[in-house]
């Protein structure tokens, strides 16, 4: 087997990969029909930031203690109930859109409810992974999970714009394709259940005790290179990759587009994902150098985007935004998850998903006015200006966790030479 797909092997990774296409490419329909929604009833940039913000808020105030709830418990079937949440609140806002009786508040309240599904569903999913494949090929497996989930990055958006646009462009349109999505959660939710027990490599759940949640935090504190992540993806994910809103706005209000057009934005992002996610699929070992470099060439692609002076120019150029991203996060993720040790990784991975999608709910209003008040170009040039800041903190603070400047140059040669056997820090190996 090609080493791109390695971890394929794996019969319940097969299932898992399988099942979570379907359902991501319902998700990224519903992601497009409900920013079209809130537009459809008469809300502007800041509408859109709010609907985002409010989805994204139960993960800044859940997912720590969902990392908690996701050591304590069984992934798998934790994973069928977030799922099913999830899809509960698609099928009511479907058949509010539908019946033409949504209204914006409407949208908010389901935005924060189908937030409260992923708060859960995250840490455990993430963390699930390393359950389904040996550990040698968790690096590949977090590839190929971003391959699948930018290849429905590609087919669900195009397909929600179509959808929508033979559909009349109207609410009811848009909630046709939200219901969609609601069956599409059946998918992951039956594949999770054919599972064979035997194969999965599941940790003795941690048991309910006083401190859990603080022991995760303490032992991210102790870790410099967990420390960088963290702050890298803050500004990224906080400011640069809000492409749902910014998108929006530049396809309608910069570029005079429609659903259509809108779609295939979405689209053309996820085409640099997807080239991104197999590429991290084929590499065996993260560095430092990489998370950096693809966080810093994702805040310089923002502000090149900004100044694109044609919907095709800017439509070619948006799968490089892609590349970076998924380049970045990728190499995030991995990291993170090689660096914990097993009985925190719910906890750490929850940390991280905090990390990377709670600051949306600060980020997304903020850019979401800043294109209501400056025009929507200003939404990718700020957003790339904060990452590029973001970057430039992460490595002074790493310095400064590792002894300055001398210190930091002496861990990027350690990582440069590390074998891959050693590619996890000796004090994650080391602690249980």
């Amino acid at each position: 087997m090609s080493p791109t797909f390695r971890a394929l092997h794996n019969h319940n990774y097969r299932l898992y990969v399988a099942g979570t296409l379907i359902s991501n490419t319902g998700t990224w329909m519903q992601r497009i029909a409900q920013d079209w929604l809130v537009l459809s009833l008469g809300g502007g940039g800041a509408a859109l930031g709010i609907t985002t913000g409010l989805q994204f808020l139960p993960v800044l105030l859940l997912s720590p203690y969902a990392g908690v709830i996701a050591d304590r418990f069984p992934k798998r079937r934790l994973l069928q109930v977030t799922q099913a949440t999830m899809a509960l609140a698609s099928l009511v806002l479907g058949v509010l859109a539908v019946t033409g009786t949504a209204e914006i508040w409407q949208v908010y309240a389901i935005a924060f409810a189908f937030g409260v599904g992923s708060a859960f569903d995250a840490p455990a999913r993430q963390s699930f992974v390393s359950e389904m494949v040996e550990p040698d090929e968790l690096t590949n497996a977090v590839g190929l999970n971003s391959a699948s989930f930018n290849l429905a990055r590609i087919l669900g958006p195009a397909l929600a714009g179509l959808l929508i646009h033979a559909l009349g462009d109207g609410v009811s349109a848009t909630g046709w394709v939200i219901l969609i999505n609601a069956v599409s959660y059946v998918a992951i939710i039956a594949q999770l259940e054919r599972m064979d027990l035997k194969q999965l490599h599941s940790p003795r759940p941690t048991g309910r005790r006083p401190g859990a949640l603080m022991e995760g935090v303490r032992y991210v504190r102790s870790q410099p290179r967990m420390i960088l992540v963290l702050i890298v993806v803050f500004f990224a994910g906080t400011f640069g990759m809000n492409f749902q809103v910014t998108s929006a706005l530049m396809a309608t209000e910069t570029f005079g587009k429609g659903a259509g057009e809108f779609g295939i934005l979405g689209s053309a992002v996820a085409v640099g994902s997807l080239t991104g996610a197999l590429m991290a699929a084929r590499r065996v070992r993260i560095r430092l150098r990489l998370i950096v470099g693809a966080a810093a060439a994702f805040g310089v692609a923002l502000i090149v985007a900004a100044m694109l002076p044609t919907y095709t120019a800017f439509a070619v150029f948006v799968p490089v935004i892609g590349f970076f991203t998924l380049t970045m996060l990728n190499s995030a993720n991995a990291m993170m998850q090689l660096s914990a040790a097993p009985a925190l990784r719910g906890r750490v991975m929850a940390l991280y998903m905090t990390i990377v999608m709670g600051g949306t709910p600060i980020g997304s209003p903020i850019i979401g006015w800043i294109g209501q008040q400056f025009g929507a170009r200003w939404t990718f040039a700020a957003g790339g200006l904060l990452t590029l800041v973001g970057v430039a903190l992460a490595v002074a603070v790493f310095a400064r966790l590792t002894g300055g400047w001398r210190g930091l140059l002496a861990e990027v040669r350690r990582d440069e030479h590390r074998p891959v056997a050693d590619a996890v820090p000796e004090a994650a190996q080391a602690s249980t």
